[in-house]
């Protein structure tokens, strides 16, 4: 496996300690929006944010001929810390970020000076086979995660039925009704930043069909996740949730448990998305978190 370009780009004073923002499966490091990047830059911190392999401007892979698994995706967080000159950095981690940034945080502990995790699962739960099993109707396990929302399941039941977009502006409808549904119900969702967020990620995409190999690569390698280690994790911890998440509902109580010390923190409102009315409390308590 050749190594992929990645695309990054950092903001703030070279001086200023250290933010790895991480993204989610399948999503662009510009899902992090520019006005909360900046709330961080102006509170004194240096933030990074990157496109994961197979997303947006870095580098996409053909599967077939060069497959790769959810551990190089991980071990692309230490390519970008060490493209940065970065011995070590605060993670601020959303979706199944979080589960690298808990994946590093036991992994290589010196790397890691804290660790917040939005909108996530707990490592090692198994979280991508709760979501699959809800999707096929299946029955969970005694002690498996909560399942998704059921407005979740109903619009990725009817997604994996329906043909592929025929156009650019049918695509981009489709994720702005994808955006639509991860806010959550519980803020007014503004449906002309929705466009002009997902036009700015349609188009700077090399290939927006290869973020499907994150799909693959987690195929390739089930169980990715140690189990039962997050007792190791040494790194001051927070753990957010929006009160109305919709794709992991309740696990982030489980993350806080299972971390030594970690502090969870309910935003009211709040989906599985980072809307500006919540920017302001999102920054406030991680400039708190990572003040060294």
């Amino acid at each position: 496996m050749q190594n992929v370009n990645i695309w990054s780009e950092e903001f703030g004073a070279e001086t200023d300690a250290p933010i790895l923002l991480i993204m989610g499966s399948m999503s662009q490091g510009v899902l992090w929006p520019d006005e909360f990047v900046g709330r961080l830059t102006a509170g004194g911190r240096r933030v990074i944010r990157y496109d994961h392999r197979d997303t947006g401007m870095s580098g996409t892979v053909d599967f077939a001929a060069d497959p790769y698994t959810w551990d190089d995706i991980k071990n692309d967080v230490y390519r970008v810390m060490d493209h940065h000159g970065l011995a070590s950095a605060h993670l601020v981690c959303h979706s199944a970020g979080g589960l690298l940034g808990q994946f590093v945080a036991v992994e290589r502990p010196e790397r890691v000076r804290s660790l917040t995790v939005i909108g996530s699962s707990p490592l090692g739960g198994g979280e991508g086979q709760v979501i699959m099993r809800a999707l096929m109707g299946q029955p969970q396990p005694e002690g498996s995660l909560p399942e998704p929302a059921p407005e979740f399941v109903d619009f990725y039941r009817k997604l994996m039925a329906a043909p592929p977009a025929a156009d650019r502006r049918a695509r981009i409808d489709g994720m702005i009704a994808e955006q639509r549904l991860l806010h959550g119900t519980g803020l007014p969702f503004e449906e002309d930043a929705a466009r002009r967020l997902q036009e700015r990620i349609y188009d700077r995409a090399r290939d927006l069909s290869a973020v499907a190999n994150h799909r693959l690569a987690a195929m390739a390698k089930p169980d990715f996740e140690p189990v039962g280690v997050l007792h190791q994790v040494k790194a001051p911890t927070l753990v957010i949730e929006g009160s109305h998440e919709p794709a992991k509902p309740g696990h982030s109580a489980i993350i806080a448990e299972q971390i030594p010390g970690a502090r969870l923190m309910i935003v009211a409102g709040m989906g599985h998305t980072l809307p500006p009315e919540v920017h302001e409390e999102l920054a406030a308590a991680i400039l708190a978190h990572t003040a060294e």
